[in-house]
């Protein structure tokens, strides 16, 4: 089912989107203020959406969806008009620099995208000194803050929902495994905040090198720290791409089951749908998009394309969503930095999600396991900010 090679050479992506911009972020997060263009409610608003047009054919289609997905929000905006102007970045950060320095001079009061963090960064940098916010559709938090926001789901987010369902439910003695590439440590870090912000316990910490050898190693010292320190959970940053094949394989084979030691996945096990057959993670928990309104945009696009969006297609529909509600208030400061990080957040295409002053975002995730290789949810996703795990 799984190829595992002997070199695990794929390095584990965060989510579906890039994390290693290794650029500074636009302006630092401390910095963030209430300035920003004002607009008029009463005409159209200019948008500019930044996309990877130009760049290879994965990137191309890429763009496509986010645009697609655009003009499908904007449909649903009402009395709200948006003139919406589209640039290409070809997935390039110079690129993006120039893109959006001439969306501003082209009278755009928001920018949404581009993609990439690099890109994200330099379009961010270009375009600080107007004040015009950027929506990117990054998942690094390493380029958020001052006029740059990532709308793409973050490890922060993820290990903060799940740490505080596993505090809620008694699995609050936690050991983290990960891998010891840049992913992993990121990981790592979200994993031990989200455990200190829940009052959880972190009862240690394995890691790994990217090799089948490092990973069948780490198996018995997993194994140790469990029975060493009476923990009650393994909370692991691997995926399917990389070592949670063979760990799903090893792990229970060593006396390390989900039985004693609930097994938690930093990223998504229904992705791609093979992962839900691996038999070590059957009754293992992992997070995931609201899948009601997930199914609801997906069907909506469909009907509209003639074809499934790609998953972060629904980032752009956020992003027009968002402008339009605070646009619909009528006040001419609706995309300032404080109106866009409005506490009620915003419902998007797969649920609702806020923009945090500090440039990161929260989004309502629900709470799943995987019983007979199927997804079986155990607490659905908030419909509002201030439920269960906000």
């Amino acid at each position: 089912m799984f190829a595992i090679l002997r070199t695990i050479r794929k390095p584990i992506r965060l989510l579906l989107l890039p994390i290693f911009a290794m650029l500074l972020a636009a302006c630092d997060p401390a910095m963030t203020s209430n300035k920003g263009p004002q607009i008029d409610p009463t005409a159209p608003v200019a948008v500019a959406l930044l996309v990877p047009r130009g760049g290879s054919a994965s990137d191309n289609l890429l763009a496509k969806n986010l645009e697609n997905a655009a003009r499908l929000a904007i449909r649903d905006l009402g009395g709200v008009k948006i003139d919406l102007r589209v640039y290409g970045t070809a997935g390039q950060a110079s690129t993006a620099a120039t893109a959006a320095s001439q969306a501003v001079a082209d009278g755009a009061k928001i920018i949404l995208g581009p993609v990439y963090g690099e890109a994200a960064n330099a379009a961010g940098v270009a375009v600080a000194a107007s004040g015009v916010n950027v929506l990117s559709f990054s998942n690094n938090t390493t380029i958020a803050g001052g006029n740059v926001f990532v709308l793409g789901p973050t490890f922060d987010n993820t290990a903060n929902r799940l740490v505080s369902y596993a505090k809620r439910t008694g699995k609050d003695k936690i050991v983290v495994l990960h891998a010891n590439d840049i992913g992993g440590q990121l990981g790592r870090n979200a994993i031990q905040q989200a455990i200190s912000a829940n009052g959880a316990t972190l009862s240690g910490s394995v890691e790994y090198a990217l090799s089948q050898e490092a990973v069948r190693a780490a198996v018995p010292r997993v194994k140790a720290t469990m029975q060493s320190t009476g923990a009650n959970a393994l909370f692991m940053t691997a995926n399917s791409s990389t070592a949670l094949p063979l760990l799903a394989d090893m792990l229970p084979a060593a006396g390390v089951t989900n039985a004693s030691s609930q097994y938690i996945g930093l990223s998504r096990w229904d992705i791609p749908a093979q992962t839900l057959a691996l038999p070590g993670i059957q009754g293992g928990w992992f997070a995931l998009p609201d899948p009601g309104a997930s199914a609801a945009f997906a069907s909506r696009y469909a009907a509209a394309y003639g074809e499934r969006p790609l998953d972060i297609a629904g980032l752009a529909f956020d992003g027009i969503a968002a402008v339009g509600s605070l646009v619909k208030g009528g006040k001419k400061t609706a995309l300032s930095t404080a109106s866009l990080t409005q506490g009620a957040g915003f419902k998007g295409a797969h649920g609702i999600f806020r923009l945090r002053p500090d440039g990161t975002n929260q989004r309502g995730l629900a709470v799943a396991t995987i019983r007979n290789n199927q997804v079986v949810l155990l607490e659905a996703a908030p419909k509002a900010f201030g439920g269960a795990g906000f």
